[in-house]
C-alpha cells in the first residue's frame, strides 16, 4: 500500500476522492482454506450473514484536506478473517462512511447491531463497508451516497427528513478509517428514536435491534461501543485528553 496517512489521527477533510482499481491482495489469494474455515465458524447459526463482495483500501494519502484513496474488491469472508487475526500486512484498511446522526437537542443516535449480524451487540452510527453498489460508472466510489443509503436501510429515515453536513471527520487506525459525516434530524432524541424504531419494524432486512441515545461520553460506557466511536464522540464533545 502506498500509505501516507498516520494511525491515530483525527483529521478534518473537505472531501474524499476514492477510486476503484485493480489490486492483487496476497492475503486473500494465499489463505483460501483458512478463510473458508473462519467463515464457517463465525457464520454458524447466523444464516442471514452473507459472504458478499466489498471494497477495501490499498492506498491512501491526504493532500490539502483531500483524502485520496484506491479501493479494490474482495470477499467479506476474507475481510473478516484478516480483521479478526490482527490485520496482517501489507497495509490495507476498511475505509467506510458513517452517518454521525444528531438530534435537535444535541444528542447522538446510534444503532445497536442485531444478534444475527457479524457485529452483534455493537453500538455505532449507521455504516457499511463499501461495495459494488457504491461504485459509480466512472470508477469512483460514492462514499457520500453510502451515508444516506445505509442510514435509510438501517433506520428507515428518508433523505428529505435529514440535513446532511459538508466535509468529513476521519478517524484513522490500523485496519480502519471511519469517515464521519454529520447528519441532523430536526426532532429531539427521544422522538427521533421512537420514529426510527417504528420504521425499523417494516424494513425488508432489520439489521439493528435498538437505537441508543448518547448525550455525553460517560453514557458510552454503558454500551458495547468500539473505541474509535468513543474517540470520535470525545473529539466532538471537546474532551482532548481522552484515551480509549
Amino acid at each position: 500500500m502506498s500509505d501516507d496517512v498516520e494511525n491515530g489521527l483525527i483529521v478534518r477533510l473537505s472531501r474524499v476522492d476514492a477510486q476503484v482499481e485493480p489490486y492483487d491482495w496476497a492475503f486473500a489469494r494465499e489463505n483460501a482454506a483458512m478463510i473458508a474455515a473462519h467463515w464457517a465458524k463465525i457464520s454458524a447459526g447466523k444464516p442471514a450473514m452473507f459472504n458478499g463482495r466489498i471494497m477495501l483500501q490499498h492506498r491512501a494519502a491526504i493532500r490539502d484536506g483531500v483524502f485520496e484513496a484506491g479501493y479494490f474488491e474482495t470477499d467479506y469472508a476474507a475481510f473478516m478473517t484478516w480483521r479478526n487475526i490482527g490485520h496482517p500486512g501489507p497495509v490495507v484498511r476498511n475505509g467506510f462512511a458513517m452517518a454521525a446522526l444528531r438530534a435537535s437537542d444535541g444528542a447522538f443516535l446510534c444503532g445497536k447491531m442485531g444478534e444475527h449480524t457479524a457485529n452483534a451487540g455493537k453500538v455505532y452510527f449507521a455504516a457499511g463497508t463499501p461495495d459494488r453498489g457504491d461504485a459509480r460508472p466512472d470508477g469512483t466510489l460514492d462514499l457520500a451516497g453510502s451515508v444516506t443509503r445505509e442510514l435509510g436501510e438501517e433506520t428507515g429515515l428518508r433523505i428529505e427528513e435529514l440535513a446532511i453536513g459538508e466535509g468529513w471527520t476521519a478517524l484513522i487506525e490500523q485496519g480502519r478509517i471511519a469517515f464521519m459525516r454529520e447528519v441532523r434530524i430536526d426532532r429531539p432524541a427521544e422522538e427521533a428514536r421512537a420514529l426510527m424504531l417504528r420504521r425499523m419494524e417494516h424494513l425488508e432486512e432489520e439489521e439493528l435491534s435498538d437505537i441508543v441515545i448518547v448525550r455525553d461520553l460517560a453514557e458510552t460506557e454503558n454500551h458495547d461501543m468500539p473505541p474509535f466511536m468513543r474517540r470520535y464522540l470525545a473529539h466532538i464533545f471537546g474532551i482532548d485528553d481522552f484515551c480509549a
